[in-house]
């Protein structure tokens, strides 16, 4: 009994020293990079970043961005990387207010047809790179060029939604109860969240879940570690890889739908740089290019964390746009770096970290063994 007991007490404590997953440790970095980041904004600069719904309009502001960046973080675990998502927003936002305005559309049928145009481009762009083994920049190259020109088909001008039940939707608001800010009469102004929003939340817990708990997430990052041991493993390389650029399709139909949510415009030059931002974010939040490594939630975030360094850009004064992409830049290669020193270092044995079983996240079987 008590040789029994000393074999429990020693694989308990072998798990609870078990180093933390590259996933996991890349997660940490970037939720306390953003935590420390705004805690020193609402220090420094105060103002508007102690009103929460300042805080809430970086998610009412880049709900669809969240969207769309689950969908890169996807094919990036798989080894992929899909640049087409600000092209499918943009044409998903124009033939909307068309179908919305011209045709007498319904506001469910909108949703229908951004579904349909989003499951279209993952379809085409995944068979073209997984059975094909066309190389995936240039099928999606291809991909946000050919949505580009197809918005300026559906229409040459910039339109506005009109649909009165669109609009409607469009204004609607989720108040949060008991957060808010007072104005300077002294009433209370409670924050508030867009509907888009909600969609964003739940496309993030729908995502983590398929990832730590599926047979489809597991193959993911199995697929993105290692595509040879993946395949000895009796994983479908291929057909993993397809449905990850169909999702990837599918929540860029949701995102364009969002953005339209949003501004209630369609316009070609709508989501540009998108894509960009989505990799970025993805990139910040821990998920590596070369496959293999990544978490939705550190997707989650890197736009946090992008969206922030904005915010304090504007803060300090320096308003032109050529500084926020001066700041992207350096905050997307900051990341890169301390990635690359890190998992550099971890491989060579050089770091050793261990968290205790209650709070370490548990991490997909395959995931955790695979290189990255």
């Amino acid at each position: 009994m008590t040789s029994n007991n000393g074999l429990v007490a020693e694989k308990r404590d072998k798990k609870r020293r078990e180093p933390i997953s590259n996933t996991n440790l890349l997660l940490t970095i970037t939720i306390c990079t953003f935590i420390c980041m705004y805690v020193l904004a609402m220090l420094i600069w105060g103002g508007g970043f102690l009103n929460p719904q300042q805080f809430l309009d970086i998610f009412n502001n880049n709900s669809f961005l969240i969207v769309i960046a689950c969908g890169v973080t996807l094919v990036m675990i798989a080894g992929g990387i899909d640049i087409s998502v600000g092209g499918i927003t943009a044409l998903v936002t124009m033939a909307c207010v068309v179908y919305l305005d011209d045709h007498g559309g319904s506001v469910i049928g909108s949703v229908g047809l951004a579904l349909g145009i989003g499951i279209a481009f993952g379809l085409v762009q995944g068979t073209l790179i997984s059975y094909l083994e066309i190389q995936p920049f240039i099928v999606t190259l291809a991909g946000m060029f050919f949505a580009k020109g197809m918005t300026t088909i559906v229409s040459a001008t910039p339109r506005t939604a009109a649909h009165e039940a669109f609009v409607a939707l469009k204004e609607s608001r989720i108040i949060i109860p008991g957060i808010g800010s007072y104005g300077k009469s002294g009433n209370f102004i409670p924050a508030k969240i867009e509907i888009g929003v909600v969609v964003a939340i739940l496309i993030v817990i729908a995502v983590f879940a398929m990832l730590r708990w599926t047979r489809f997430g597991r193959n993911l990052y199995a697929v993105g570690g290692n595509r040879q041991s993946a395949l000895m493993l009796g994983i479908n390389v291929k057909r993993t890889s397809f449905y990850a650029y169909l999702v990837s399709g599918l929540l860029s139909g949701i995102g364009g739908y969002v953005y339209l949510l949003h501004t209630g415009a369609g316009n070609a030059s709508n989501a540009t740089t998108a894509e960009m931002q989505a990799i970025a974010s993805a990139i910040i939040g821990g998920t590596l290019l070369t496959g293999g490594v990544g978490n939705i939630v550190g997707t989650l975030f890197g736009v946090l964390t992008l969206k922030t360094i904005s915010n304090i850009v504007v803060a300090s004064g320096l308003r032109e746009p050529y500084w926020q992409s001066i700041t992207t830049g350096l905050m997307l290669c900051f990341f890169i770096i301390i990635q690359s020193v890190i998992l550099e270092i971890r491989n060579r044995g050089g770091i050793k970290l261990k968290l205790s079983e209650q709070i370490k996240v548990k991490a997909g079987k395959v995931e955790s063994d695979l290189p990255s």
